[in-house]
């Protein structure tokens, strides 16, 4: 049985937000169960005692710790719910159920709030998402965790949502008794027992889907999506005695510039600024988070060794895989798959169902819980982590492997993406 203390140093796994996207990740997790397979290590233990999840990120985080005893098992069942999810499955997308919740809502915007006032509107978000609870059930089996701990099959699961009623960043963990709460600047953690509502509240993109009750400290606060405010991604498993990270992006980490200049030259629809404030909540603090990790170790490693006792940083081991195609212009090519009445609203604010544009599929792309556009996101997060195998097997001190006869090679992955390359 395994034995991970809470004293020691353990692996970690950060799982970023971002909606949709989280498919990425999933694609990634295939490949490392892949890759460990060829490399012989399917004997050893859970890989991630330590599991950190934000937003998207955090119901894969917990579908993975759900099966820590089975990784293999576990990354199957997480690739079969993302390659055939579908937008109804996430939340309600027929034109009865857009009228009362997106339309409500774009009223309000369009028209402002005399009308709010005069017809006493209150929408709570721009879309419904009751039916993610089944899902998340099914995904998720969130009874098994103590039990999980208490084997020592895992060592702690971090889910992290923001509080709208106090502005605090809180990151929940369940987990072994010995780990100890953290307290920092506006973020603290809280030792409670995960449920689904954590992973709802998590998911809560703001503006999209609504906010989720919490109790906290004796009182029910509202929380939403874990990547607002979120000035320190990569410090939930650090905290929790993580050496090394794996961290998985859901956004590439940096633009070409050329790429950028070509989808400036009008001015900005609505569906453009609303996908630029969703980069900005998702992306940018975990590029920003994961550069600062570097700077420390590059430091740490030029203080002498019998002076970095005094110290109380760490040198962490870090490793990042992150897409390396740009997922809005993926998403623009999938538009045409949503719902006809969530197409029909995201039209309004300006998101083209033509492939060629781009400029509003930032919005889109967190939405599109569509299988055409979840599977190549796994497709190329499956070939991303094939590129990265050296790496991969040094991070986990792994022998250095090669793709097993059944799986999946990351050639294959990129033909997935691309049906016109040659076979």
């Amino acid at each position: 049985m395994p034995n991970y203390s809470a004293t020691t140093s353990a692996t970690g796994l950060l799982l970023s937000g971002g909606g949709a996207r989280a498919a990425y990740q999933v694609g990634v997790l295939e490949a490392i169960a892949d890759i460990r397979k060829a490399s012989g290590a399917v004997d050893q233990p859970n890989p991630f005692p330590i599991i950190a999840g934000t937003s998207a990120g955090a119901i894969n985080a917990a579908a993975l710790a759900c099966g820590a005893d089975d990784f293999d098992g576990a990354v199957r069942r997480i690739v079969e719910v993302w390659k055939d999810i579908r937008a109804e499955q996430v939340y309600r997308a027929d034109s009865l159920s857009m009228l009362r919740s997106g339309a409500t809502l774009m009223t309000l915007l369009s028209l402002g709030w005399l009308i709010a006032k005069w017809r006493h509107l209150k929408p709570r978000s721009l879309l419904n998402n009751a039916p993610a609870m089944d899902l998340l059930k099914h995904i998720a089996p969130l009874e098994r965790l103590p039990d999980l701990i208490r084997q020592g099959h895992l060592q702690a699961l971090a889910v992290t949502a923001s509080s709208y009623s106090s502005g605090e960043h809180i990151t929940f963990f369940e987990g072994d008794k010995r780990l100890l709460p953290w307290v920092r600047s506006r973020r603290r953690s809280v030792r409670d027992h995960i449920s689904y509502a954590h992973l709802l509240a998590s998911a809560a993109i703001p503006f999209v889907f609504p906010a989720m009750p919490l109790q906290l400290d004796g009182q029910t606060e509202y929380f939403g999506d874990g990547s607002m405010r979120q000035s320190a991604p990569v410090a939930p498993p650090i905290h929790l005695g993580a050496s090394r990270i794996l961290v998985v992006g859901a956004g590439r980490m940096t633009e070409p510039r050329d790429e950028l200049a070509r989808h400036t030259a009008s001015y900005p629809s609505l569906a453009q600024i609303a996908g630029h404030a969703l980069s900005s909540i998702f992306l940018d603090a975990l590029a920003v988070d994961v550069e600062r990790v570097r700077r420390i170790n590059l430091t740490m490693s030029l203080v002498p060794p019998e002076a970095r006792g005094a110290s109380a940083l760490r040198q962490v081991d870090l490793l990042l895989i992150s897409p390396s195609q740009r997922l809005d212009t993926i998403a623009a090519r999938h538009v045409g798959d949503l719902p006809p009445a969530v197409r029909t609203m995201l039209g309004g604010v300006g998101v083209s169902v033509k492939a060629s544009d781009i400029k509003g599929a930032a919005l889109a792309s967190y939405l599109l819980f569509e299988s055409s556009y979840t599977r190549e996101l796994m497709a190329l997060g499956y070939a991303d982590a094939q590129r990265q195998r050296d790496e991969i097997c040094k991070f986990f001190d792994w022998t250095e492997a090669t793709p097993s006869a059944g799986s999946v090679s990351a050639a294959t992955a990129e033909r997935r993406l691309d049906p016109l390359r040659p076979r």
